[in-house]
C-alpha cells in the first residue's frame, strides 16, 4: 500500500475524500466528515472493498497534480501503447441562487489521451464501517448503492453493465461519474460534470484571489489555505483536526485516534491563521460554532472536543471489521478525549471569540451580551488554572498541573479584561485584570525552574514540552524577555532530534514517542525568529517545506530518520504551522521589488 506521500485531498466543506497516486479514492465519509467511511480501503490491506478506481490495461505510468489554486485533482494514467486516461476529481462548490452550492457529491470525469485505452471501472463502496457491501440496484443511467442508513446514486454516461460487472471497455472519448444523494440528476452526467467543473474551478480561483498571502512561499501557503478550508464543515462552522481516523502516529504504536471532530484548541490556532489570511467567512462560521458551544455549556465545564454538529458524546469504540493502515490497528471510531479534563479549553474558546469584538471586517460583532456569556468560561479558567489535567497532549494515564493549561487560562482572563475595556466596562476590566495578574504571578513562581533557567512543562517540574515555545506568541512573555530565550534553549536541549522538535520525550501510557509532532517544529521556527535567530529559522522552515508530500500536504507526525509522514491526514495543525511560519518569515511585498 502506498504511503501518505501519495495522497491528495479533495472536498467542498460538506464531504472530503483522499485519492492515491493511481487515482483511487481510498477514503471518504458520507454524508459528512464524521460519517460512515464509504471509501475506506486506506484502512484495509487491499482495494477489494471501500475504493473507487480506474484500472488501465497494460498500465505503464501515472502523473498527478492539482489544478492551480483549486481543490481539483488531475490524474493521468498511461498505457504502453501511447494511450491513456485523464481523471479529474472534485466535489462541487460554487455560488448558486444566492447561496453556496456544496452537495454531498463527488464528480469524476474521464477523458481519453491519445490512443483509446482499455479501462475497468472498479466502484466498490462499503458500509457499516467496512463490514459489508451495499445492496446494488440500477437503471438505464444510474446505479444505486443502498446502505442501512443512506443510499447513494451514481449517475453516469458510462455503460451500466461495465460498472456493475466490472467489465473492461475502450474509452473512445469521455465518461463522467456523479456520485451523490439518491436523487435524479436533471441533466445528463456529461453536461452536469462539465458545468460543475467550470463553476468549481472559478470558485476556488476567486477564493484564492482574495487571500492575504506572504510574498515568499506563495504556492505552499495557498495549498495550505485551501486545505484548511476543506477541513471546515460549512453547515455548523466546525473545523475537524483531520479527515481520517486511526492512521497511526508511528508504526505499530497503538497511537491510533479518530480526528474527525472539532478540538477547541486546534480551532483557536486555525482561526488565527484564517484571520491572517483574510479568510473571514470560514473564521466567522467557526466563531459561531464556538459561541454556540459556550452557550450550551451554561457554566458547566467545557469538553476539549465536540462533534461537528456540536454534540458532546464521542463515545469511543474499536471497529473490528477494519484491520487498519498497513494492517496496524486498532481502528477507533469516536474519541474518549471528550471525557478528559483539559483546562486550556477555556482560554482557547475565549481567544477564538475575541476576534468577534475587535475585527471590524466581521458582519456579526461582539457585544456586552456575548461578553457576559464568555465570563462564565473565564470563571472556570480562574478556578481551575492550577488544578491537574490531562494537558494539551491528552495523556490518558496521568494528570498534572500543566504550564500550558495554566497559561491558556491566564490568556482567557487577560483577553476578557481587554474586551471589557474595549466595551467600556471599567469594573469588569479591572476584575479580569486582577485575575490575570494573579494567575501570571502563580505561573511565574511555580512553573519557573531555576536550576534549568527555564519554564517547565508542569508546576514544580523540570521536564520540557513543545508548548513552552508559545509563551511569547500568547503574550505571556515578551519575546525580548531573557526567560523566553533560555526556555527555547532548554526545549532545544531536551526535544530537538535532528531537524525536528518532539512534543515531549517522557514515557507515557504508550511508551516513548517515536516520531515528531510536526506543528511543534513550526512553533520552534517561530520562536527562533522571535529571539533573533532568523537565519536559522528560515533554513529550518525550508527543510519543513521539503517534508511535505508531493501535493504540498502534511500529516500529523514525521519519522525523523526516514522523513516518512505518519498520523492522521491532512492535519490542520500542521498546515496552520506552515502558514504562520511563512507569514512570520517572508519578506514584505514592498521589499520584494
Amino acid at each position: 500500500m502506498a504511503g501518505l506521500g501519495d495522497l491528495a485531498l479533495i472536498g467542498n466543506c460538506t464531504i472530503g475524500a483522499l485519492i492515491d497516486g493511481l487515482g483511487r479514492i481510498v477514503w471518504g465519509c458520507f454524508p459528512r466528515f464524521d460519517g460512515d467511511p464509504t471509501f475506506c480501503s486506506l484502512l484495509r490491506e487491499d482495494h477489494e472493498l471501500g475504493s473507487l478506481g480506474v484500472e488501465v490495461a497494460d498500465f505503464e505510468r501515472a502523473e498527478q497534480h492539482y489544478l492551480e489554486n483549486t481543490a481539483i485533482l488531475v490524474t493521468r494514467l498511461y498505457d504502453r501503447h501511447g494511450g491513456g486516461v485523464e481523471i479529474t476529481d472534485f466535489a462541487p462548490r460554487f455560488g448558486q441562487y444566492g447561496r453556496m452550492f456544496r452537495p454531498m457529491m463527488l464528480v469524476r470525469r474521464l477523458r481519453r489521451i491519445g490512443v483509446s485505452p482499455r479501462l475497468t471501472l472498479r466502484i466498490r463502496p462499503a458500509c457499516g464501517h467496512g463490514s459489508g457491501r451495499p445492496t446494488v440496484t440500477w437503471g438505464s443511467h444510474h446505479v444505486r448503492y443502498v446502505m442501512a442508513d443512506q443510499a447513494l446514486r451514481l449517475t453516469t454516461n458510462a455503460s451500466i453493465t461495465a460498472i456493475v460487472e466490472e467489465m473492461p471497455f475502450f474509452l473512445e472519448d469521455s465518461v463522467t461519474l456523479v456520485l451523490g444523494p439518491d436523487e435524479t440528476v436533471p441533466e445528463g452526467a456529461e453536461e452536469v460534470g462539465r458545468r460543475f467543473l467550470d463553476e468549481t474551478t472559478q470558485y476556488w480561483r476567486e477564493w484564492v484571489r482574495f487571500l492575504s498571502i506572504p510574498y515568499e512561499w506563495q504556492a505552499a501557503v495557498i495549498r495550505a489555505a485551501i486545505t484548511l478550508k476543506l477541513n471546515a464543515y460549512d453547515d455548523t462552522g466546525a473545523i475537524v483536526a483531520a479527515m481520517t481516523t486511526s492512521l497511526p502516529e508511528a508504526a505499530d504504536s497503538g497511537r491510533n485516534w479518530d480526528y474527525r471532530f472539532c478540538w477547541l484548541r486546534d480551532g483557536y490556532f486555525v482561526v488565527n491563521a484564517l484571520n491572517r489570511l483574510g479568510a473571514t467567512r470560514s473564521m466567522e462560521r467557526y466563531l459561531s460554532y464556538i459561541v454556540n458551544i459556550a452557550a450550551d455549556a451554561a457554566g458547566r465545564p467545557l469538553q476539549p472536543v465536540y462533534r461537528i454538529d456540536g454534540r458532546a458524546d464521542l463515545e469511543e469504540r474499536i471497529e473490528p471489521s477494519l484491520p487498519g493502515y498497513r494492517g496496524m490497528g486498532p481502528v477507533r471510531i469516536g474519541n474518549q478525549a471528550y471525557k478528559q479534563v483539559q483546562h486550556d479549553v477555556y482560554g482557547s474558546a475565549i481567544l477564538a471569540a475575541t476576534h468577534i469584538f475587535f475585527d471590524q471586517r466581521l458582519t456579526r460583532r461582539g457585544d456586552e451580551g456575548l461578553f457576559r456569556r464568555l465570563e462564565a468560561l473565564g470563571e472556570m479558567a480562574a478556578l481551575n488554572f492550577d488544578q491537574p489535567d490531562a494537558g494539551l497532549w491528552e495523556l490518558r494515564g496521568s494528570a498534572r498541573v500543566h504550564t500550558f493549561s495554566a497559561v491558556m487560562c491566564w490568556a482567557g482572563c487577560d483577553r476578557l479584561a481587554r474586551i471589557a475595556a474595549h466595551l467600556g466596562l471599567g469594573e469588569r476590566a479591572g476584575y479580569w485584570r486582577a485575575h490575570a495578574d494573579r494567575i501570571h504571578r502563580v505561573i511565574d513562581e511555580r512553573a519557573w525552574n531555576a536550576r534549568r533557567n527555564a519554564f517547565a512543562s508542569t508546576f514544580e517540574g523540570d521536564a520540557m514540552d513543545a508548548s513552552l515555545l508559545l509563551l511569547a506568541e500568547l503574550d505571556f512573555l515578551d519575546a525580548a524577555d531573557p526567560r523566553f530565550a533560555s526556555t527555547v534553549a532548554a526545549v532545544e536541549q531536551d526535544l530537538l532530534r535532528g531537524d525536528y522538535i518532539f512534543r515531549y520525550v517522557e514515557k507515557d501510557d504508550f511508551g516513548e514517542p517515536e516520531n515528531a509532532f510536526l506543528v511543534c517544529t513550526f512553533w520552534y521556527v517561530n520562536a527562533l525568529a522571535a529571539v533573533g535567530r532568523r537565519d536559522e529559522a528560515r533554513a529550518l522552515f525550508e527543510k519543513l517545506l521539503a517534508s511535505r508530500n508531493r501535493h504540498g500536504l502534511l500529516a500529523e507526525h514525521i519519522d525523523t530518520r526516514s522523513g516518512e509522514l505518519w498520523g492522521n491526514f491532512v492535519q490542520t495543525y500542521s498546515m496552520v504551522g506552515l502558514i504562520n511560519s511563512a507569514i512570520r518569515l517572508s519578506m514584505r511585498w514592498d521589499q520584494a521589488f
